[in-house]
């Protein structure tokens, strides 16, 4: 079966946000400590965390329509505040792209399988 044609699963989505959750983490001390050259490279693993701690215990991960209805709940929002970030202009864009990527992956329903730090 092909993974267009699998059925949603919310275990394994539960478990790709967790796994991009904790890559995100790792992405954030590796910025931190590359300095001023790496603040973007920061507030962007800042957004993708963001993103996958205001999904991941969600009960929406168990249905397709309702995990895409908080997808569009998050992206209809005006602010997306955090602190420590280093631009919350440039945060705002990284957390809008990585929602828009969220969405495109619900839709398809691919994607969530993959679980590699690099993505």
């Amino acid at each position: 079966m092909s993974e267009l044609q699998q059925e949603w699963d919310g275990e394994i989505v539960r478990k790709w946000l967790e796994s991009r959750f904790n890559a995100s983490r790792i992405d954030q001390d590796r910025a931190d400590r590359g300095g001023r050259s790496c603040e973007g490279d920061y507030d962007k693993a800042a957004a993708e965390e963001w993103v996958c701690r205001a999904l991941r215990t969600s009960d929406a991960t168990n249905d397709r329509a309702r995990f895409a209805d908080a997808l569009k709940g998050l992206l209809d929002q005006d602010d997306y505040l955090r602190v420590g970030v280093h631009d919350e202009r440039r945060f705002e864009r990284e957390v809008r792209g990585y929602l828009r990527k969220l969405v495109k992956m619900t839709k398809t329903n691919t994607g969530f399988g993959n679980r590699l730090h690099h993505q």
